[in-house]
């Protein structure tokens, strides 16, 4: 195969990116906004060394920080005709380099086996040191253990490091760190290591055995680091481990996207990058190729009231494309308000022609999705959260992937490999015309539903004889690179899990002082990370944006919530204290109409969960429903689902035909009156509910 020319590769870059490419070898920083094609730069600039024969591929470690970020780089790379690159995250190239020479360093034994829950172990620590902690205590001081080793310091010196960091420990910091002194000797006597040790006995086998030191650093001669910004004090010594002192090393940042100092990332090797490399070659690009003008000027006001070090290196963008709609910022009486109207604008979106996975909901902190997903459920609108495990470490994934293997084994040429893998699939439940309305059932169904897309993408009409082996090396080869195939849904996630993703629509609702910035911010540093944060949500969307909060938390609650101090005033309604601007949204105004808080039919208790609001009945009371009223809903829904070929959840979800159950409505005003049953619904399905509840045949 012949390799295309250098003129190729330089072909289609803008001036900066070129430059970029183009820099001499040697220390380059280049400092990359959101949506400025940092990955063509750095793709090109690793393609132009080798297809100039300036270097071996074989001597290229390109790091990221996710698996997913280091496959999109391998496969651009292949797109340029460039094989032989290493791109790894930095766990994943220390665990190669690590187990490879193990018999070396570990005295002829293999490498220590890799925990695969460090909660589990902290559990267990605690539990020894008779600490009661709950599954959140567990988590919250598995965090504090992990921000330690990746700062560096040992549990005899957590308690000083901690204050200076005005970290907010779940317990007192001297507690923390005997849970931490207990973890690591349990470890020890468990005979294991977790990722943090990991990267620490890389450093150990390159710098105490000259050997390992000496063959790695032959291997490896030129290095280029993806989102500088979130490195941590570890992963920067093992860089430097690896570099030995030598500077052929290209970084790629932005500062004002540094939201991960809670783990222990700073942004500082970034912004003293040139003070510590003499000579270091700086370039910033600007041009933003990702998002609409209106996205890009609001995403820059956000920025430019910013402070602290990372401000020191701030970039404005240039938005490149072409003019669309200007963001929308809105206000609500209250959070299940703010969720309907999110809810009711995607179902727009997605009848105008915008793919539902193209729209994403993002909030600060992952409690709020469950309203989220409740209003899309009543909405009819199918999402997928973000943020559990990742993708091909799903049970139903690997567990699908094992039957297809057998499937594979098994197949013939009666049928397609498609409905091979349906039938496969059948296996675990799954059925392409039955999704469940949401949460983790719904979560499960769509994972299945994406391999069977998969499936349909990649082997098309082929006989399973022949299509289900290429499917099966298919998924292999995703699984190890890590790139997982579109799920078709509304995508709901936390700031922090959007990073590095980008939608066509984005909505960040909640943005609401106390939540955004967070409560527990406090320093300047931490109030500035939320600046950033809420930054990278704007940054995410591509072409249309909606910015939302809500006064009160629920109806009837007290309207005292002020919106997020980072909105510029000039982007807020008219009527929010401090303002005046023509309003965005359509609450009035003037004071929030107060609303009477919904309380349980039975008992009285105020119902605060939607579900519960919907039945008009508290978790504690029993259900009163006609169970033969609710199977010939039930049955009326999955014949008319079948019939107008939509998701059964679409119609209705089982929450509203339970409450239709319950309450048994005898008009149209008595069926409005249920949450979920909205004016289109009871316009379309309202007379044949209403024949249902009445016992006649429809």
């Amino acid at each position: 195969m012949t390799a295309p020319v250098d003129t190729d590769v330089l072909a289609e870059l803008d001036d900066e990116q070129r430059a970029a490419v183009l820099a001499p070898r040697g220390p380059v920083c280049i400092l990359a906004g959101a949506g400025t094609g940092k990955t063509r730069a750095i793709t090109h600039r690793i393609a132009h060394g080798v297809l100039t024969q300036a270097t071996a591929p074989n001597h290229v470690l390109a790091v990221t920080f996710t698996a997913r970020a280091a496959g999109e780089m391998r496969g651009r790379l292949r797109a340029l005709g460039v094989s032989g690159v290493q791109a790894r995250t930095f766990h994943a190239a220390a665990l190669r380099q690590l187990r490879y020479f193990a018999p070396r360093v570990f005295d002829g034994r293999a490498m220590p086996d890799l925990i695969e829950s460090k909660a589990r172990v902290v559990g267990q620590a605690a539990a020894h040191e008779r600490v009661k902690l709950d599954r959140t205590g567990i988590r919250d001081v598995t965090g504090e253990i992990e921000w330690a080793k990746s700062a560096m310091v040992e549990p005899d010196g957590y308690a000083s490091a901690a204050a200076d960091a005005s970290r907010e420990t779940p317990l007192p910091a001297a507690q923390v760190a005997e849970l931490y002194a207990g973890y690591e000797r349990l470890k020890r006597r468990m005979g294991v290591i977790d990722f943090e040790d990991l990267l620490r006995a890389t450093i150990w086998a390159i710098e105490d055995h000259r050997d390992v030191g000496d063959q790695i650093r032959a291997q490896y001669r030129h290095f280029v680091v993806d989102e500088y910004q979130d490195v941590n004090p570890l992963q920067q010594r093992l860089l430097e481990a690896w570099c030995g002192g030598r500077d052929d090393l290209t970084v790629v940042g932005d500062a004002s996207q540094t939201i991960y100092s809670f783990t222990g990332a700073s942004a500082s090797y970034l912004i003293d990058f040139p003070r510590r490399h003499r000579g270091a070659v700086v370039i910033r690009l600007e041009r933003d190729y990702r998002s609409t003008p209106q996205v890009v000027g609001l995403a820059n006001d956000v920025i430019a009231a910013g402070s602290g070090v990372e401000a020191s290196v701030r970039l404005r963008l240039v938005g490149q494309r072409s003019g669309g709609p200007k963001p929308r910022v809105s206000h609500y009486p209250d959070e299940p308000a703010e969720a309907s109207a999110v809810a009711s604008r995607c179902r727009e979106l997605i009848a105008s022609g915008v793919p539902a996975a193209q729209i994403a909901v993002l909030f600060r902190t992952n409690a709020q999705s469950e309203t989220y997903e409740q209003a899309l459920a009543d909405a009819g609108v199918p999402y997928v959260v973000r943020g559990g495990e990742r993708f091909f470490e799903r049970p139903e994934v690997r567990e699908a992937m094992m039957l297809l293997r057998g499937a594979a084994r098994a197949a013939s040429d009666d049928e397609t490999a498609v409905d091979a893998v349906t039938g496969a699939l059948s296996g675990l439940d799954w059925r392409p015309d039955a999704p469940p309305a949401g949460g983790a059932a719904r979560e499960r169904w769509e994972a299945l539903a994406a391999l069977r897309r998969l499936a349909e993408e990649t082997v098309g009409s082929s006989s399973a004889v022949d299509g289900l082996p290429a499917l099966a090396e298919e998924l292999a080869a995703r699984a190890a690179a890590q790139h997982v195939p579109t799920v078709d849904g509304v995508t709901l996630g936390s700031l922090h899990a959007a990073k590095g993703l980008e939608w066509d629509a984005v909505f960040l609702v909640g943005l609401a002082e106390g939540t955004l910035p967070i409560s527990y911010a406090k320093t300047p540093h931490q109030i500035e990370e939320e600046r950033r944060l809420l930054y990278v949500g704007v940054t995410r969307a591509r072409e249309h944006l909606w910015l939302s909060w809500a006064a009160a938390r629920s109806p009837g609650g007290r309207g005292s919530r002020r919106p997020c101090r980072f909105l510029p005033a000039a982007a807020l309604p008219v009527g929010v204290p401090g303002t005046s601007v023509a309003p965005t949204s359509k609450v009035s105004s003037a004071q929030p109409r107060k609303r009477s808080l919904p309380t349980c039919r039975v008992c009285g208790v105020a119902l605060f969960d939607p579900t519960h609001r919907k039945l008009r009945r508290c978790g504690n009371c029993p259900a009163d429903y006609d169970e033969e009223l609710y199977e010939r809903l039930h049955t009326w829904r999955g014949a008319l689902a079948k019939e107008q070929k939509l998701p059964p959840y679409v119609i209705f979800t089982d929450a509203t035909l339970t409450a239709v159950a319950e309450q048994q409505p005898s008009s149209e005003v008595q069926l409005a009156e249920i949450p979920g049953v909205g004016p289109r619904k009871l316009t379309l399905y309202g007379e044949a509910l209403l024949a249902i509840v009445a016992g006649k045949s429809v």
